[in-house]
């Protein structure tokens, strides 16, 4: 098996990681002659920091080196190509492509002896030798091979292969380093158990940074393309135009508002299916239902959760579209004789399925809020002589009430997000219309449209996607942001 130079470098730090841990935990109890009682920690904490200060530097400089090295590479391969294919309209990543593959065929010829490495690194500029070589190893390519790229290639290959080099070297001389300093010190008085504690409280606080900076890279992303968008596009038009029509060849309007008001309307038939039956169904496992139903029903609901967004859009357009059609749609073929609903594609469709993959939302969040209403208050209204039904009508759900609100917040949100029911339950028109058996789009799915297929982002017609996320980012942060003020008030007050 070739695992590669960077597969034996890891393996490499592996052993030496295990190693020190050995080392330095022996250490430790020979500096106390023995009596471990003689020691500042537990011997296992002189071993983890021993392997600590052998594995992550080491793999830490790995991971910045093998991030880093391709680009540093392919902008200097890049800058040495000439101006004769720099500057024939070629698309960079395209050159660079090209590059890689001759590289990378270069890579499977020595490798297999086809080529040997002198002769790798040094054949001439007529590259049908290369093009035969390339082919006789299975190596595929799709245009003649540019004397340039070739050349470009070689130097790829030169660069790649040092770069390799001194990255095992210095990654490999860290771990060393890392793993002699940290026998070293490991005597009786060394404190390893403050030291080891410390380095797992920042890992922690590390991870929590990573999930805040993926959040904030995300939004500046998704910014920064928005506004190279508005310098190409009306905001106004964007914002408060009433028309969707991309046109790749320019000259397009480019509304939110018709996807806007798609993306609203279908949440809301959604809504008006999940929060009801959500509901209901809360209110009975909580106060109705016996501790055998509670525990067979509850999960049983919540499997509904765990199953594709994609499974919900096959069963939108096979199921519920052909049925609501035999129903409203195509004439006499329609059970009420009327062609109101021309295909399997509306609001709808969509609307029903989706409330459906709402409901578990609902009603899981719905009964613990309703479960964690305390029992004296039921007792109490049952004391002072009203039914069951009462007191949950009139004490239960007002205590539930600002918990039940951000329950429905938050599978408003989820709905505002969905993609794949939609593509497949809803259709593709971009338009205003309240009739719910009309086929209408989506904010999500235009932006899967206009992302799709060969793109340069240079255009307002591709570059539009992100102006469209960022609005639906900031709609469904919104949601989520008062639904948990909202749930977090109402958990505070009977905690």
């Amino acid at each position: 098996m070739n695992l590669g130079i960077t597969g034996y470098v890891v393996l490499a730090i592996m052993a030496l990681t295990i190693g020190s841990f050995m080392m330095a935990k022996a250490r430790a109890k020979s500096a106390a002659g023995g009596d471990i009682r003689l020691l500042h920690s537990l011997p296992n904490y002189y071993g983890y920091n021993a392997a600590m200060f052998a594995a992550v530097p080491a793999l830490g400089m790995l991971v910045i080196w093998l991030l880093a090295q391709p680009m540093m590479i392919e902008n200097t391969v890049y800058n040495l190509l000439p101006d004769s294919i720099v500057n024939e309209g070629s698309n960079r990543s395209l050159v660079m492509s090209d590059v890689r593959r001759v590289a990378e065929g270069l890579d499977i010829a020595v490798a297999s002896g086809a080529l040997s490495k002198e002769d790798a690194n040094q054949i001439s500029t007529d590259t049908s030798d290369i093009r035969s070589i390339l082919g006789g190893v299975g190596v595929a390519l799709g245009s003649d091979v540019d004397p340039e790229v070739l050349v470009a290639a070689q130097q790829y290959r030169t660069k790649s292969a040092l770069g390799t080099a001194w990255m095992a070297v210095i990654v490999l001389t860290a771990a060393l380093v890392g793993a002699a300093a940290s026998i070293f010190v490991s005597k009786a008085d060394f404190r390893a158990r403050n030291v080891v504690e410390r380095f797992a409280l920042g890992m922690l606080m590390v991870a929590a940074s990573l999930a805040i900076l993926t959040t904030v890279g995300i939004v500046l992303s998704m910014l920064f393309e928005s506004m190279n968008f508005f310098r190409m596009h009306s905001w106004t038009d964007f914002f408060f135009g009433d028309t969707w029509a991309p046109n790749f060849r320019g000259n397009s309007d480019l509304s939110i508002l018709p996807l806007l008001w798609g993306t609203l309307y279908i949440s809301i038939v959604a809504l008006l299916v999940a929060v009801p039956i959500g509901l209901f169904a809360a209110i009975y496992l909580s106060e109705y239902a016996s501790s055998g139903v509670r525990s067979f029903a509850k999960p049983l609901l919540e499997i509904l959760a765990g199953i594709p967004t994609i499974v919900y859009g096959l069963f939108a357009l096979l199921t519920v579209g052909p049925f609501l059609v035999s129903i409203f749609g195509r004439g006499e073929a329609g059970l009420l004789g009327v062609e109101w609903m021309s295909g399997a594609t509306a609001v709808l469709t969509a609307g029903l399925v989706m409330g459906i993959m709402l409901i578990p939302f609902v009603s899981s969040l719905s009964d613990d809020i309703i479960n964690a209403v305390p029992q004296a208050m039921r007792d109490g209204s049952l004391g002072l002589g009203s039914t069951k039904s009462e007191t949950i009508r009139q004490v239960v759900l007002p205590a539930a009430l600002p918990g039940i609100v951000g329950a429905v917040l938050l599978a408003a949100s989820r709905a505002i997000g969905e993609t794949m029911i939609v593509v497949l339950g809803a259709g593709a028109i971009a338009k205003f219309s309240l009739n719910p058996l009309d086929a209408m789009t989506t904010i999500t799915t235009r932006i899967v449209s206009q992302l799709t297929g060969d793109t340069d982002f240079a255009s307002a017609e591709t570059l539009v996607a992100f102006a469209l996320g960022l609005t639906l980012f900031v709609l469904t942060l919104g949601l989520n942001v008062i639904a948990l003020y909202i749930v977090r008030r109402y958990r505070e007050q009977y905690e």
